[in-house]
């Protein structure tokens, strides 16, 4: 085995660890960000969420941008085709991001000292998408086919996390807007 799968699946166990030990989703969206990162040796990951409307992509978490970076923007799906074809279903490599066209703010990423970025689709079971997970290098690369599957497997264990922070949130919610009823009901 070489020393990067084994650094995968040290990162897969960790990742599975945090999903099993919290429900914050922000907590755990920036463990998870961290760890990728470390695990693919690149300067910084984010993950993005969908808003309501589907179209804008809001931060969910990220590890290694600088705050300027993450405040640069909103993320317009209709203007960042990397991220249109990644909502789609696609996993998106850009050799660099200052150049390409599909990247929507390339002043920003050269700014940032971003060169390529490799972009997933964060997919629930349902097939549904609810965002995109990126990693970003700081020299122009390509990344291998185990790469692409872990960030792929990161992605997919990154919308379980949401889906059943959210769920969790739900249940919440619903659990404490039924005891208010009850303690209203008895007190009339």
């Amino acid at each position: 085995m070489l020393d990067c799968e084994r650094n995968y699946f040290k990162t897969l166990y960790e990742a599975i660890r945090v999903i099993n030990s919290s429900l914050e989703p922000m907590d755990l969206l920036s463990k998870i960000a961290e760890q990728t990162a470390k695990a693919l040796e690149v300067k910084a990951c984010s993950l993005r969420l969908l808003d309501r409307s589907g179209a804008n992509l809001l931060p969910g978490a990220s590890y290694g941008l600088s705050k300027g970076y993450l405040r640069k923007g909103k993320v317009e799906v209709a203007k960042s085709k990397l991220d249109k074809h990644a909502l789609a279903g696609e996993t998106v490599h850009v050799k660099d991001a200052a150049t390409d066209e599909r990247f929507q703010y390339q002043e920003a990423a050269k700014a940032e000292g971003i060169k390529s970025v490799l972009v997933v689709p964060l997919k629930l079971e349902d097939k549904k998408t609810i965002g995109v997970m990126r990693v970003y290098s700081d020299t122009e690369r390509e990344f291998c086919q185990s790469e692409v599957e872990f960030l792929i497997i990161m992605a997919n264990l990154s919308a379980i996390a949401i889906e059943n922070a959210r769920l969790h949130q739900a249940l919440k919610s619903d659990y404490e807007l039924l005891t208010a009823f009850q303690y209203q009901t008895f007190e009339d």
